[in-house]
């Protein structure tokens, strides 16, 4: 039990670690804001035009679709669909074979990175994210719940989606261990990610076989699900399906991590021996 403590307490140190180096970032993080709203209101009224033209696309009415824009502009930062941060710094710690001293350290890699990008996921939200979304909420329609359960469903959609998230960066970074330089494959990633995650356009408006195989990948964690967590478009059995669903990708990718960082470990190993 204590020693069990002593994991959770230095994850836990890591985390507020993660969280306190961005507060430092104060010009950046009010930049953003200001950024986010001001884009915010750029999609809103594009939405508002594309929806006198096509009303319930995608099932929604109006002030759905425009909640959905002020979701994104919240969660954007949060999830960090981007991409950089700590992939980035991971990234050149494999290119500079500084890497070598973290894998020996008495803590795991994946754990240690994903405890530092909670932290900072927290920050962007609360930094980055509930001053957009109170602004789309004070000048725009939106339907957002008056329930707190609502709430905190929404809260555990977005903590998933960041986990998802974390889960493709932490790949793209150890992809240098055989590439050395993940910047390729990180555009990639950031390129789908913008797209399937439906940070452009919801994924239930994506016609046909395209809509189907994008709500069916992991990017749909990221902001389809939560935002529609947020709206009460998932209840009962199929709230718990989409939990299930992005607790599926989370466990299948960071086990897929885990791999790829056994073999990164062996592989530091024999070229250090």
């Amino acid at each position: 039990m204590a020693v069990g403590g002593a994991v959770v307490r230095l994850y836990g140190v890591v985390a507020a670690g993660g969280f306190r180096r961005y507060t430092t970032y104060r010009v950046a993080t009010a930049a953003g804001v200001f950024t986010n709203t001001v884009f915010g209101v750029i999609v809103a009224y594009t939405y508002i035009a594309l929806w006198d033209q096509r009303p319930n696309l995608g099932g929604y009415d109006q002030s759905q679709a425009l909640t959905y824009v002020w979701i994104s502009q919240a969660m954007l930062m949060t999830v960090n669909l981007f991409g950089g941060g700590f992939a980035d710094e991971l990234v050149e710690r494999i290119r500079t074979g500084d890497i070598a001293i973290d894998l020996y350290r008495p803590a795991d890699l994946q754990l240690w990175w994903l405890s530092a990008d909670l932290g900072r996921a927290l920050f962007h939200f609360l930094g980055r994210g509930v001053v957009p979304l109170t602004f789309g909420a004070l000048f725009f329609d939106l339907a957002l719940p008056t329930d707190p359960l609502t709430w905190l469903a929404f809260l555990l959609a977005v903590l998933l989606g960041v986990v998802v998230s974390f889960a493709l960066r932490f790949l793209v970074a150890l992809s240098a261990f055989w590439l050395l330089d993940g910047a390729g494959v990180a555009s990639l990633v950031s390129i789908a990610g913008l797209f399937f995650s439906g940070m452009l356009l919801p994924l239930n408006a994506f016609p046909g076989l395209l809509g189907e195989v994008a709500r069916a990948l992991p990017w749909s964690s990221l902001l389809q699900i939560p935002a529609d967590v947020l709206m009460g478009r998932h209840r009962g059995w199929g709230l718990l399906g989409a939990f299930g669903f992005q607790l599926g990708w989370a466990a299948a990718l960071l086990g897929v991590g885990r791999l790829l960082q056994s073999a990164a470990v062996r592989r530091v190993v024999v070229q250090g021996g």
